[in-house]
């Protein structure tokens, strides 16, 4: 198995350890899609991605880039079939029904640092290091570096890094925007990564993946389709008896107790149903 996958208490822990640094090839590729399909159907309504991996120096490895070495003999035709279909297998992890915490310690090179993108929410450790070096090698970022990283980052930035090369570290990644907290190490980024996964775990399923479409759904669109949005969404928690549910356990919340919210009800982004109040 490319990619190691557990499931406890509603929490998924994805820790990557394969190939010579992590590298993404197609192996990892069709793994992750079928991770994708698992997490969709299943209880988990939080997703934790971290590596302990390091090189034979004793260098952190989170992900060193992609596997560029399985594309020699490819034919053009071959290698473009190939990225459009890492960049729709990221899409599709970009847009799963949990809340997907990165906690980063060493190397996020390239497909690395586009995975961010992936992400709700990116923990790293003082070792963390980014970069974008694919114009180096006479290509682009193709996996969401050049169309989604702009979102997540800023134009400026967006641009400093695919063009320059450059690599930065946790602090100044955290000051562009790439991470939102750095720590000292590891283990302290998997203990923040819990803590908040059992804040998750604790708000209504349908809600919460509510909320995170409606948000993706969003970035981009007209202010008018965006409320529409919202308004949808928060009517599919009232059509599937959530909102009943937080009122009648609201003292039980207040105390941080245990609430029977129903199970999971998808809320579909491209719903018809007219917005009221628009």
């Amino acid at each position: 198995m490319s990619l190691s996958l557990t499931i406890d208490g509603g929490i998924a822990l994805l820790e990557l350890n394969h190939g010579k640094a992590n590298e993404m090839g197609s192996e990892q590729l069709r793994a992750f899609d079928a991770l994708g399909e698992q997490l969709r159907e299943g209880d988990a309504r939080v997703l934790i991605t971290y590596s302990r991996r390091t090189s034979s120096r004793g260098t952190p490895i989170f992900i060193a880039g992609a596997n560029v070495t399985e594309r020699q003999g490819w034919s053009r035709d071959e290698v473009a079939a190939h990225v459009r279909y890492q960049r729709d297998v990221l899409a599709r992890v970009r847009r799963l029904p949990v809340f997907h915490i990165a906690v980063v310690n060493g190397v996020a090179l390239g497909w690395g640092t586009e995975f961010m993108i992936t992400c709700d929410y990116r923990i790293a450790a003082e070792t963390a290091s980014f970069a974008l070096p694919e114009t180096g090698l006479g290509i682009v970022p193709g996996a969401g570096g050049s169309s989604e990283l702009p979102y997540l980052i800023g134009l400026p930035q967006t641009l400093r890094l695919g063009m320059t090369g450059e690599r930065i570290g946790a602090e100044e990644a955290q000051r562009i925007g790439l991470v939102q907290e750095v720590v000292e190490d590891m283990d302290a980024g998997l203990e923040r990564a819990r803590a908040m996964a059992a804040r998750v775990a604790r708000n209504s399923p349908t809600a919460v993946v509510a909320f995170k479409r409606a948000v993706l759904a969003g970035l981009g669109a007209r202010p008018r389709n965006r409320k529409a949005l919202e308004a949808r969404a928060y009517e599919h928690c009232l059509d599937n008896g959530e909102a009943t549910i937080g009122r009648e356990n609201f003292a039980a919340i207040r105390k941080g107790e245990p609430v029977p919210w129903g199970p999971l009800v998808p809320f579909k982004v491209g719903s018809k149903r007219k917005d009221s109040g628009e």
